[in-house]
Formats: structure tokens, C-alpha cells, sequence
């Protein structure tokens, strides 16, 4: 099995379902998968990929698992005892092989039932795509490659600098993921069970935060906003009523809130100066990073905001390189955070058949009704409705952009 318990998945995943569970208990949803490489042919491997999807609906939650939920303080023991009854259940869930070589995987069903399917299911597309098209890992570069990101985060002046792991989705493998997680733990500063102050912040995945005694990370993504179009009162506030929600659930905690559901200019017009005093900062995921962080410190000075109180947490495609960019742009001007993905879970090469998959389920549809992300990046948005899109787009006052929606 690729994937062995149900705790190997995002930490945001946790921290929205419960709110599905408070909130809004009866919401239906489709998730729809993309993969954004050109030609990378899945379909050969789709009976590899439904056993192992099989095999992760047959997971339950163990005791220690549990426990160690119960004691983060923002999770709720109502939703402990909820999670001791969860099963996935394979029948919301269908991939199928298309005739030009990819695979289409559609996830429907009760969002409360759902919602945990999206992060294990990537990290298995990634594995069985892996061990099959590289079946002998060039794991010496991989840790060459590795060891030489760290070099560069132990430079002088870089000792504030700190970074996270959010790799999950996108993993060359389980086994890899944690090799390298071991790594970042014993030389970027962090040790098992204690919370000492390093360059490695933590984890996103919930799993390894616990064998490695470190901290987990996450508050919510683009899914939890894009179904508060279905879910809100009227679309115009969809923003505002997501942050209002999730601030009513975590009264103060996890307040970072997530800033390109509807691009950076929708955001600063919603993130009035209550949410710039309730949240704790915001979190970047496309666009400029630059020109993002530069809007949002603006942005809190013309709201009265000290931006030396606020985090900057920065996740777009991150590489160590354009993190220490981004730290020596921001460093001293607020509090910042930087997750890194891709880069540390699957760089073994060069070779052409170890181009890490750009893969991605999001949810389309919520309660019947079309669900969109209007992305700053091109090509990052997804929605299976145009004329939705455009309504979109002319409700928040955006601009369409060059490449179609797909």
C-alpha cells in the first residue's frame, strides 16, 4: 500500500472538515482531476491506481492517531469522535482511462465524505507513475541535490530564515517523502519531540508531524472559499462570508487567510481593516510574489496595521533559491513563512522521464452549482462552466484572461 493511514494528508484538510462538520454538514461536492504536464500518459497504470485507491478506503483512524488530533488545541473532541467512525468509501470516488492516454478520477459525493480523498490520491497517482516509468530513482543526485539546498538556508545571515515542508501531493514517494523530512529535521534545526527553534518549521502532512515530533502546518485552501459561492448568502460576499465562517469556528486561531480565490485585487477589496486586525497575515499561491507582498504591507500601512505584526506566508512553487529572494526582499518588513512543495519531495534529475507531474483534483461544483478559482496565474484556474466563469469574473471585476478556462 502507498498510502497506510489516513493521517497522511494535509493538516488543512483536518482544519476544514471540521468546519464541513459544524457548518455545513449537508454539502454535496465534485472534485474533478487535472494533470497540467502535456502528453504524460496515466491510463496504462489506472487498474494500479483504483487497487491502491481501494486499499486506502479500507483505512480507520487508530487510537494513537486520534490522540494525537485531540491534542492540537484547535481541534474539537466532537470532531475526534467523528473521525473515530470514518471510513472512505470508494463509491464517491471513479477514474477512468481516456483514449489519448490520461485518466479522468471524479470525486462526488457528501463534502464531509470527501474531502479527505484529494491529497492521498495525488501522492498515489505520483508513486504508481513513478515506480513505473522510474524504476531505478537516481536517489544519490536526489540527495546531492538536497544536501546542496541546505548548504545555501546555512548561509550567513539566512538563521531567520525558515522553511516547511508542503510536498505531500506531488511526492516521488512515501519512502523518499520521509527520507527527506528526516534530513531537514537533523540539519535545518528541528529534533524528534522537541520545538526547538530551526530553519525547518514543520510539516504539512499530519503523519510525519507526529513520528517526527514536529509541528504540523496548515489553515485552509482554495476549495473551502470556492464553496462558500454555493454555500454563502449571495456570490459578491462569498469571500467575506469564507473568512467570517472559518473565523466564527477558530475564534483567532489558524488565522491565515488565503488570498487568490478571486486574484489579489478582490482580496484587498474584501480584507477590510476587521480582517486585517483578525487574521494573522495571508498566504501567497500565485501571481507575483513580489508585487503580492509588496500590495499586501501596502496595504496593511493604509489600514493602520504595524506589518511587523502580520505573516507573510509564501507557497507558489517555491525553490530554495526564490526563497531566500523572497526572504531578503521581506526579511525585517513583517513575519514570514515559506512552504516549499515540489522542490524538496521530487527532485531526484534532470532526465526527461523524471519531470515531477503538475497534477491536481479541485472541486468544481458544490450543492449542484458550479465552483471556480480565478487564479493570478494563468492556466491555474478550473472550472467545467464558462459562462459561470464569466459571471464570475464580472461579479469580483475581473479582467478574463488570454488562455481559456479548461
Amino acid at each position: 500500500m502507498i498510502i497506510t493511514s489516513l493521517l497522511d494528508t494535509d493538516l488543512y484538510k483536518f482544519t476544514m472538515m471540521q468546519v464541513v462538520l459544524h457548518q455545513f454538514p449537508g454539502a454535496q461536492v465534485e472534485y474533478r482531476f487535472r494533470c497540467r504536464n502535456p502528453g504524460v500518459q496515466l491510463a496504462p497504470y489506472v487498474n494500479e491506481i483504483r487497487a491502491e485507491i481501494r486499499s486506502l478506503c479500507s483505512l480507520r483512524f487508530q487510537d494513537a492517531e486520534l490522540a494525537y488530533l485531540s491534542s492540537l488545541r484547535f481541534i474539537k473532541s466532537d470532531f475526534v469522535d467523528f473521525l473515530g467512525l470514518f471510513q472512505l468509501n470508494e463509491k464517491y470516488i471513479t477514474v477512468q482511462a481516456l483514449p489519448e492516454g490520461g485518466i479522468d478520477i471524479t470525486i462526488r459525493g457528501p463534502w464531509l465524505h470527501t474531502i479527505l480523498f484529494e491529497i492521498p490520491v495525488l501522492a498515489i497517482v505520483n508513486e504508481v507513475y513513478f515506480r513505473n516509468t522510474r524504476p531505478v530513482p537516481d536517489f544519490p543526485e536526489g540527495r546531492r541535490r538536497l544536501d546542496a539546498k541546505i548548504a545555501l538556508l546555512q548561509q550567513p545571515g539566512l538563521e531567520q530564515l525558515r522553511i516547511a515542508d508542503y510536498g505531500t501531493r506531488r511526492r516521488f514517494s512515501r519512502a523518499w517523502h520521509e527520507e527527506v523530512l528526516r534530513v531537514l529535521c537533523a540539519r535545518l534545526g528541528s529534533r524528534p519531540g522537541v520545538d526547538a527553534e530551526g530553519q525547518f518549521a514543520g510539516t504539512s502532512n499530519v503523519l510525519y508531524a507526529m513520528k517526527l515530533g514536529v509541528r504540523p502546518l496548515g489553515t485552509l485552501a482554495h476549495e473551502y472559499l470556492q464553496a462558500c459561492q454555493s454555500l454563502g448568502p449571495r456570490l459578491r460576499d462569498s469571500q467575506i462570508f469564507g473568512f467570517e465562517s472559518w473565523a466564527r469556528e477558530y475564534r483567532g486561531d489558524l488565522g491565515i487567510a488565503l488570498s487568490d480565490v478571486y486574484g489579489m485585487t478582490a482580496f484587498l477589496r474584501d480584507f477590510d481593516l476587521y480582517f486585517c486586525k483578525l487574521f494573522d497575515g495571508a498566504r501567497h499561491d500565485s501571481g507575483d510574489p513580489f508585487e503580492w507582498g509588496e500590495r499586501l504591507l501596502a496595504h496593511y500601512r493604509a489600514n493602520r496595521i504595524d506589518p511587523l505584526t502580520k505573516t507573510l506566508i509564501f507557497s507558489d512553487g517555491l525553490t530554495v533559491p526564490r526563497t531566500i529572494e523572497l526572504f531578503r526582499r521581506f526579511h525585517g518588513r513583517c513575519q514570514l513563512a515559506f512552504g516549499i512543495g515540489t522542490n524538496l519531495t521530487n527532485d531526484l534529475g534532470d532526465a526527461p522521464d523524471h519531470v515531477p507531474l503538475q497534477i491536481v483534483i479541485k472541486m468544481t461544483r458544490c450543492n449542484g452549482q458550479p465552483v471556480a478559482k480565478l487564479s493570478d496565474t494563468p492556466g491555474k484556474s478550473m472550472c467545467d462552466d464558462e459562462k459561470y466563469l464569466a459571471y464570475l469574473r464580472q461579479v469580483f471585476e475581473i479582467a478574463p484572461p488570454e488562455p481559456p478556462c479548461i
